[in-house]
């Protein structure tokens, strides 16, 4: 049977512009969506199709838009990026021979929808290469949707339901009553694919829901009959022509022949370094997919790759003794090998083992199921036999162990009694420290980038939602696919980004001495956890609750009426059409906002705004926390176990989830009185030790700005030593509202903060707060000349760095809209001192825990906040600890000024804070 591609162009450059990261030539010309999408034609060329076609949106309007002027109305202009990228695209794809259509009047899916249909009735065999879900409505027998970024394919009635939950010939309908955000289509609201399904299920089409309309009881009913009188139009947006006139027909989309000469100036030109030695004979093809038949993404960071390390991989299920014995054997001879654990629990605090995986060189790996208990499932090894005779390599220090997020591994396999030894290198943190700022660090994402690899994904073995099952009930064959390939994948990543990271001896220092050491500490505190006091909590909420009933009473009492404080739409009604108060802050689609900022630039002009953003303060701190963290304690330990990320943000900076811990607002009393529920258990004591003014003294470091060295040196208070020098003033003679301001200017200018911002925080005219910031950098030039510095070192490198060498890049400082490019400098002004204050705090803590490790009865580091760390101790241990915890939080980093740690001691977190 003959086959027919038709490629969704404008589809697969979108979705490749933002999936892949923003890759540019040598000339400084965007290339990162050009790697996906000719990455993809180059697969469907090796598949050798009879017949394909490149369909492109034509510019200009179509009959949609006559049907209803406002379609697409909400999408943003095409990104200056994007756009270079077009052109570009269009050579490529004509030198590879494929056709290129674009038809007036309708849109590309329309133009696919019909060479789809009358390609089936000729009896071609159609592929749709897409991403967008839209065209399920064209799935039947001989034409089939494949996703090749995803490696996800539709060709039956059963998958397409298995997907939407409707069949094909309902997906029209499911659509019309979703509605489009992108597209501009309103559909019903609040209805979503599982209620859209549901509906057409039990009355099988649009007509038959609206007929039935009256009898669906609710909100939910009143949105539908709402909405019933667009529905219609909806249907007629959302359906793919499939009778356009077109000027040939699918047996006139032959391939041409190669244009191998304009392929190499292309390819030389936008760096594709692979497809051109593929192209010139000098390299074997590289594999378009792997096992599964996914379709892999061109390599966007290693062009030159090594093609063994993006071939498919051949992998084993360990189910007899004599398999274990063999694999057993392997991993004591290698010098190296990755592992990773499968589970049935996101927590790693309460996941059971499921199986293990180990990879000792590309392309070879084992699947070990010990826990997979679905009926049927095969007979699998003892646990606790096989745990026992891996527990010698895992625990051998000579034998170096590396993995993806290993800390969540490390924990499972701790639970278990299993200690690793040497856990030496982590992928997620080899991409981190050599890419922050610039692009993903999951396997998946890591995979495509580095290798032009697709992955298995969790949701492909273990389904996703309402229809995911726990991985213990994933078929052993499935599983052993997935989980193999996870090792697998994770030492091939390796193997690309060691070398690139030994290149930089910056960022080796930051991996090796700071990330690295760091793992298996923060595995240590997070197991470790903290106490509540469940019955504080309630305390709390209790008052909490009642505080906010207060503030819904007055609201009542100052509109005369009752008043939703949790509805943004009233309020909006109530506070800019009622109460006719001024719009000064709008959403991105251009309406009067009702968010904190908009409530406080109108709270001097009533006291409703002001009751409001008390009313909201209170609910989000019982929301967040007074309500919640008893629920976060973990059964088996009785206490809160955090999850902190090395990588949660691009400063280096530790992120807190489950729950986040570094949230928790201390600049009220509110706030401050949540940590009064962290405790400490009987006879012990909660020690707290906190940087002074840490991005400050960085700040002084990096400027090495004399004022700001002088009065640290000095350890003046140097706000008010701020306060003095922008004022005139001696010490002694600066007032409260000077020592605030000078307070709101030093840490306004390390965020960026304009006169604008600083006006509105001190509430003073924009001209005063102008003169205030000319007035400071008059007193402390060295300050200015570092920030101006440390633009141009950004605008030049596209990165900047911290006082260890590690690096953040800033995608848009080189480019991107005057907004993105302001934006990034104010990061880049902040990076350094953020970063350098990551780095201090992350080195302490290595310290720390080294030291304890003799003392680990005695005393447990159980949190870290920003720049605080926070432990449990004994009552006859804390002048030993505050005296060690201070000396090697100073000593963190060499700076030309002191670094100051506040300590303090109490039975709760708030005591010692």
């Amino acid at each position: 049977m003959k086959r027919l591609v038709l490629i969704d162009g404008s589809s697969y450059l979108y979705r490749a512009f933002h999936a892949l990261p923003p890759l540019s030539n040598a000339a400084g010309e965007p290339t990162g969506a050009l790697f996906g999408v000719v990455n993809m034609l180059r697969a469907h060329l090796k598949e050798r199709p009879d017949f394909a076609a490149f369909v492109v949106d034509a510019p200009g309007k179509t009959f949609r838009d006559d049907l209803y002027p406002q379609y697409k109305a909400n999408r943003p202009p095409m990104p200056d990026d994007l756009r270079a990228q077009m052109q570009p695209m269009c050579e490529i794809v004509q030198a590879l021979g494929f056709p290129i259509l674009r038809m007036e009047g309708v849109e590309a899916d329309d133009v696919i929808g019909t060479l789809a249909l009358q390609a089936a009735a000729q009896g071609i065999d159609v592929t749709i290469s897409t991403g967008d879900k839209d065209f399920a409505q064209l799935v039947r027998p001989g034409v089939a949707l494949v996703n090749t970024m995803s490696g996800s394919r539709l060709d039956s009635d059963q998958t397409v339901f298995d997907k939407f939950g409707v069949h094909p010939n309902q997906v029209i309908d499911l659509l019309a009553l979703m509605g489009d955000a992108v597209d501009n289509v309103p559909g019903v609201e609040k209805c979503g694919p599982k209620t859209a399904a549901k509906w057409l299920a039990e009355y099988g089409s649009l007509d038959g829901v609206l007929a039935h309309a009256s009898e669906i009881k609710g909100k939910i009913g009143d949105n539908l009959r709402a909405a019933a009188e667009r529905l219609p139009l909806n249907r007629a947006l959302v359906t793919i022509k499939t009778d356009v006139e077109l000027g040939g027909g699918p047996e006139s989309l032959v391939l041409r022949e190669r244009d191998v000469d304009s392929l190499r100036t292309l390819f030389a030109r936008y760096g594709f370094n692979q497809a051109l030695k593929e192209l010139d004979g000098a390299a074997p093809a590289q594999a378009a997919g792997k096992a599964g038949g996914k379709v892999a993404a061109a390599p966007a960071a290693a062009a030159d790759l090594d093609p063994a390390l993006s071939a498919p991989g051949v992998y084993e299920t360990v189910l007899l003794p004599a398999q274990l014995e063999a694999w057993i054997e392997r991993l004591r001879a290698a010098d190296e090998f990755a592992f990773d654990c499968e589970t049935d629990n996101i927590d790693p605090m309460q996941a059971n083992l499921v199986g293990l995986s180990f990879c000792v060189e590309p392309g070879t790996a084992a699947y070990l199921p010990l826990g997979h208990d679905y009926p049927g499932a095969p007979e699998q090894l003892d646990r606790a036999q096989t745990l026992a005779a891996l527990a010698p390599l895992f625990a051998d220090p000579a034998k170096k162990k590396l993995g993806q997020h290993g800390k969540y591994d490390l924990h499972v396999l701790r639970r278990l009694g299993l200690k690793v030894g040497n856990y030496a290198d982590d992928t997620l943190l080899e991409s981190f420290v050599l890419t922050s700022g610039i692009s993903r660090h999951d396997l998946d994402s890591l995979a495509m980038r580095y290798l032009g690899y697709g992955t298995v994904k969790y949701e492909d073995v273990a389904g996703k939602g309402s229809k995911s099952i726990p991985f213990s009930a994933v078929s052993i064959e499935d599983a052993t696919r997935y989980a193999a390939e996870d090792a697998d994948v994770t030492l091939r990543v390796h193997r690309v980004l060691a070398p690139k990271l030994a290149a930089e001896a910056g960022l080796t220092f930051v991996y090796r001495e700071i990330e690295m050491p760091l793992v298996p500490v923060l595995e240590r505190v997070e197991a470790n956890g903290v106490m509540i006091d469940a019955n504080e909590l309630r305390r709390q909420s209790a008052d909490l609750s009642k505080r906010m009933l207060a503030a819904q009473q007055k609201a009542t009492e100052l509109v005369g009426r009752a008043v939703n404080l949790d509805s943004p739409k009233q309020l909006g009604a109530l506070l800019y059409d009622e109460l006719k108060l001024p719009a000064l802050v709008k959403t991105p689609s251009g309406q009067p906002s009702t968010n904190e900022e908009a409530l406080e630039a109108i709270a001097d002009q009533h006291e409703l705004p002001r009751t409001i953003l008390e009313y909201r303060a209170l609910a989000k701190l019982r929301s967040t926390y007074t309500d919640k963290l008893a629920d976060n304690v973990n059964p088996q330990t009785g206490r809160v176990h955090t999850s902190y990320h090395q990588a949660g943000a691009a400063t280096g900076r530790i992120a807190s989830s489950e729950p986040n811990l570094q949230n928790i607002p201390i600049r009220t009393e509110d706030g401050r009185r949540i940590r009064r529920a962290f405790v400490a258990p009987p006879g012990r004591k909660l020690v707290a030790c906190d940087y002074s003014q840490i991005e400050l003294r960085i700040m002084a470091h990096l400027s090495e700005d004399a004022g700001l060295l002088r009065a640290f040196e000095a350890g003046t208070d140097i706000h008010r030593a701020t306060a003095a020098e922008v004022f005139g003033r001696k010490l002694d003679e600066v007032t409260a509202n000077e020592r605030r301001a000078a307070k709101a200017i030093n840490f306004g200018l390390m965020y960026g903060m304009s006169a604008f911002g600083l006006a509105r925080q001190l509430s003073i005219p924009r001209g005063e707060a102008q003169d205030y910031i000319a007035l400071y950098f008059s007193r402390y030039p060295g300050v200015r000349d570092f920030m101006e510095r440390t633009r141009q070192q950004a605008r030049e490198q596209g990165y900047v760095e911290t006082v260890f060498g590690r690096r953040l890049h800033l995608d848009y400082i080189q480019k991107g809209t005057a907004a993105q490019r302001a934006s990034a400098e104010r990061a880049a002004i902040n990076a350094p001192m953020q970063g350098t204050a990551a780095d201090i705090i992350k080195r302490a803590m290595v310290s720390i825990d080294a030291w304890l490790a003799d003392h680990r009865d005695r005393a447990l580091m159980i949190l870290q906040v920003h720049d605080e760390l926070v432990f449990e101790t004994e009552a006859g241990f804390v002048d030993t600890l505050l005296a060690e915890a201070g000396k090697r939080m100073s000593a963190a980093a060499e700076l030309r000024v002191p670094l100051v740690v506040d300590s303090g001691v109490g039975d709760n977190w708030d005591e010692a804070h």
